[in-house]
C-alpha cells in the first residue's frame, strides 16, 4: 500500500521545506517524493571539481540515481513539484550541498539547483583522503587511534543520510507543532 502523506502546503510550512510521510509500523518517518504532476523544470549546474550523481528520493523514499554530472557541466532536468533530489561525489558517495542544502526540493519558481562542496571538517577530509588510498580491508592495518577504523569502515551512504534528514525533519515538525 502506498504511504499516506501530508498536503504539500502543510508540510513545506511546518518542516522547513521538506515532505515527510507520517511513521509507519515503526520504521519512522520517511523522506520522500510527492506525486504532484506539477511540472518543474530546473538546471542541475555542478559547480564543483567533483563528478556529481544526482539522486532522486522516489515516491516509497527510495533513492534512485540519474546521470553523473561532470565537473563545471550542467544538466535541465524535467522534475516536478515536490520532488526530493540529494547530490553525491560520484567516486566517493560523500554528500554534496545543492544550493547551500543537502536536499533540494523541487518547485516552479526554482530554475537552478547549484552544486557545490561542502566545508568538511579537518577530520572528514583525512578519512576522505585515507578512504582513497586504502583499500578497505587494510584499514586496520593502520597505525592509527582504534576509534578511526570504524569510522573509516563507515563509508557515507545516501540511505543513512536520507534517515538522518528523515529524522532530522521529524524533530522539526515535533517542535513546530509543540510551541
Amino acid at each position: 500500500l502506498p504511504l499516506p502523506h501530508f498536503t504539500p502546503e502543510y508540510t513545506a510550512a511546518a518542516a522547513g521545506n521538506a515532505l515527510m510521510a507520517p511513521p509507519v509500523r515503526s520504521v519512522g518517518p520517511c523522506l520522500r517524493s510527492v506525486n504532484t504532476r506539477e511540472l518543474s523544470e530546473v538546471v542541475f549546474n555542478n559547480r564543483s571539481p567533483r563528478s556529481v550523481l544526482p539522486v532522486w528520493v522516489d515516491f516509497d523514499g527510495k533513492p534512485r540515481h540519474y546521470p553523473v554530472l561532470q565537473p563545471r557541466t550542467g544538466r535541465v532536468m524535467h522534475s516536478y513539484r515536490g520532488h526530493l533530489w540529494l547530490f553525491r561525489d560520484a567516486g566517493t558517495n560523500d554528500g554534496l550541498l545543492v544550493n547551500q542544502q543537502e536536499l533540494f526540493i523541487a518547485a516552479p519558481n526554482v530554475n537552478n539547483a547549484d552544486i557545490t562542496l561542502p566545508v568538511f571538517t579537518l577530520k572528514e577530509r583525512c578519512l576522505q583522503v585515507v578512504r582513497s588510498l586504502v583499500k578497505p580491508v587494510d584499514y586496520r592495518k593502520l597505525d592509527i587511534v582504534r576509534s578511526l577504523y570504524e569510522e573509516l569502515e563507515d563509508h557515507p551512504d545516501v540511505k543513512k543520510d536520507l534517515q538522518r534528514l528523515s529524522l532530522e525533519r521529524s524533530e522539526i515538525l515535533r517542535n513546530g507543532v509543540l510551541e
